[in-house]
């Protein structure tokens, strides 16, 4: 069967959101179509009347919705990045002429999720009736409250985050390597590098943490490795388990799946206590901040970063793009990861103008046309097949990054774009955590 979503696959940890979702107040889910410029058929979200900060006010607009973790949640230090280079990411498209006779407004309506669920579908409940589709939507447990109502609403939306279950979701457009991928490319890389014979998985709970311990699981398992895994949750103070784990047991390998701050604690006070084996991070574990941190010598001395795509300062036309449209900004790999996770959708909206039908259901149509997206060079060719089976369409290649006070967000190139055996090998028929 063809396409993302196979209709047998059912969201595990979405089953207790997609109630919350469908229980929620179902307004706004769309408007009767219409023509709008150029012949193209609109429906919600699209507008003849310009954009409110127009390059062009003879253009229509098309509005996208954010909501992201933009205060007090574990991940508002690479949030408030990722929501700032998208507005850049949109800005250049509207300089640049724009989408099908319109321009695109990812300024009117951004919410705050505070990394919470409920909040993150109360909020998307707000906006949902005045947008096309969202070109943010952050966290994977969170988006997972809001995607039955998603699938419902035929609105195509950009996760800030790398689970697993994306691939098997069709009105969701991921970019780069799964946390599951990200995982067994990164035990694959410390037995054949570092020699690991012991892994251990430490994580919060839910799809972030739950998918890369399931992908460091079978890695550990392909090639032959003890494995442990370990849950811990949010909070500086709630990480004395993971860190009496790590002490106690000593792996080889930490595969951490935590927020930056998180990270700092265990790394830092497992170190003090005589842990002397690696840790490797997924990739919102870091955050240039940690080299600051008290932590920062047991950091320099145990951690290793995997990564989805090439840092900050990579030379290609989308970094050099991405550097240009955020001049003066202290350098931060969340401006990068909003930068490359905004091209799928304009490649969906481009795809629609030229089909001529801009409605939520002619997005999500393009979207099924899509074989690959140009991603500028931040992603090799071959990346942004939505049109394949997940096993087909699964992206798997990595990188591997090391901490460097030098470095403009913290981290050098260790290992170029890499995809390892258990990865290579894996089928894709069910998100890894379930």
């Amino acid at each position: 069967m063809s396409g993302k979503r196979f209709a047998t696959v059912r969201v595990g940890a979405a089953i207790f959101a997609g109630a919350l979702a469908l229980a929620s107040c179902r307004g706004g889910d769309g408007a009767a179509p219409q023509e709008g410029a150029g012949g193209i058929k609109v429906d919600a979200g699209v507008t003849s009347e310009a954009c409110p900060q127009a390059v062009d006010k003879s253009k229509g607009c098309i509005y996208l919705g954010t909501i992201s973790d933009l205060t007090e949640g574990p991940f508002k230090t690479l949030a408030v990045p990722i929501t700032e280079a998208q507005k850049a990411f949109w800005k250049r498209v509207n300089d640049r002429g724009g989408i099908g006779g319109y321009e695109v407004d990812v300024t009117k309506y951004v919410k705050d999720n505070k990394y919470n669920p409920q909040i993150h579908n109360q909020v998307y409940q707000e906006i949902k009736g005045n947008v096309l589709a969202l070109t943010q939507t952050l966290g994977s447990p969170t988006t997972a409250a809001i995607l039955p109502d998603l699938e419902n609403t035929q609105m195509v939306s950009v996760p800030a985050s790398w689970t697993s279950l994306w691939g098997f979701e069709e009105v969701v457009l991921e970019s780069g390597a799964n946390y599951c991928v990200e995982s067994m490319n990164t035990v694959d890389y410390a037995v054949d590098e570092l020699g690991a014979k012991s892994v251990m998985a430490v994580h919060l709970a839910g799809d972030y943490g739950d998918d890369a311990a399931a992908g460091a699981k079978i890695a550990a398992e392909k090639r032959g490795l003890a494995f442990e895994n370990v849950t811990t949750q949010t909070g500086q103070d709630n990480q004395g388990g993971a860190i009496d784990a790590v002490v106690s047991k000593k792996p080889d390998l930490v595969v951490l799946t935590t927020g930056p701050t998180d990270a700092a604690v265990i790394i830092g006070q497992a170190a003090a206590r005589g842990y002397k084996g690696r840790f490797i991070g997924t990739s919102p574990t870091w955050n240039p901040g940690l080299l600051k941190s008290p932590a920062a010598p047991a950091i320099k001395a145990l951690y290793l970063q995997s990564a989805p795509w090439k840092a900050w300062n990579t030379e290609s036309v989308g970094h050099t793009a991405l550097r240009a449209a955020l001049p003066g900004v202290t350098p931060n790999d969340g401006y990068t990861a909003g930068w490359v996770w905004a091209y799928p959708l304009k490649a969906a909206l481009e795809k629609a103008a030229a089909n001529k039908d801009l409605t939520r259901a002619g997005v999500l149509n393009a979207v099924r046309q899509l074989t690959s997206v140009d991603y500028e060079g931040m992603l090799p060719s071959g990346a942004g097949n939505f049109s394949a089976s997940p096993q087909d369409a699964t992206f798997r290649q990595t990188l591997i990054y090391k901490p460097d006070d030098a470095a403009p967000t913290g981290v050098s190139l260790v290992e170029e774009f890499f995809t390892g055996p258990t990865a290579k090998d894996f089928k894709f028929e069910k998100p890894c955590y379930q």
